[in-house]
């Protein structure tokens, strides 16, 4: 099993910037991919990044130059840098890892879910 613990969610203004951290305990050589989905109220959970352990990365398209997200496989560590933030963006941010020993969205790894307020 792993263990994802998140922080650095909260309230910021639009144009404002937020980091979220998440470091992975456990089994954590069953990790793949790592990366981040969010949970808008009333609507489905979506992914907003993720990094495989060799570096790739996938940013969805309404973040896209406004995200970044890091990696650090020794630290069994992701995080998102989340600047120029909108109203939009306001959701339960959760971080995920992915298990490489399962099929694909088989048996996932969650984290706790934070949230990230934006106010206009």
């Amino acid at each position: 099993q792993v263990q994802l613990v998140e922080s650095g969610g909260g309230l910021v203004q639009s144009g404002g910037s937020l980091r979220l951290s998440c470091t992975a305990s456990g089994s954590i050589l069953s990790i793949g991919d790592m990366g981040w989905y969010r949970q808008a109220q009333g609507k489905q959970r979506e992914l907003v990044a993720n990094m495989s352990r060799h570096g790739n990365f996938y940013y969805t398209e309404s973040v896209r130059g406004r995200f970044t997200i890091f990696r650090d496989n020794a630290k069994n560590a992701v995080w998102l840098q989340m600047n120029s933030l909108k109203p939009e963006d306001t959701a339960v941010y959760y971080c995920n890892a992915e298990n490489r020993f399962a099929p694909p969205g088989s048996n996932d790894y969650w984290g706790q879910g934070t949230q990230v307020t934006v106010s206009s």
